[in-house]
């Protein structure tokens, strides 16, 4: 049996490609996913049955190979655009530091954005 790795999945339409060991790409639906499997994680290692479709290969039967990598990781910026982020976000922070040795705390709608901003950048950072 042919092995690869997925090259991408949409869980919402339900298909996605598999890239060959071997070279070329191969189309899969979710009707090949093994019983309990909803999704395929870009990178994840696949052995595969095919057959010729339609519109070429397609995964007869998949089996998923070893651990699923991270999702998160996968979908992770840059390090060069995560550094500009970061930059931006001690600006905001020193902003708001300034205004505390004032002796004031920032307006709620501030505080709020702050501690949004603050929550989307450590999830980007713990990917």
């Amino acid at each position: 049996m042919p092995t690869g790795k997925v090259k991408w999945y949409d869980t919402d339409k339900g298909f996605g490609f598999l890239s060959r060991d071997d070279g070329g790409d191969v189309f899969v639906h979710r009707d090949a996913l093994p019983q309990g499997v909803e999704a395929l994680k870009p990178g994840a290692r696949v052995e595969f049955g095919i057959v010729d479709g339609r519109r070429g290969e397609q995964a007869l039967t998949v089996k998923v190979l070893g651990p699923l990598p991270s999702m998160a990781a996968g979908a992770r910026k840059p390090a060069d655009d995560m550094a500009v982020i970061v930059e931006d976000l001690i600006k905001l922070l020193d902003g708001v530091g300034n205004q505390l040795r004032r002796g004031r705390y920032p307006d709620r709608a501030a505080a709020k954005k702050t501690a949004a901003v603050l929550r989307a950048v450590a999830g980007d950072l713990e990917g």
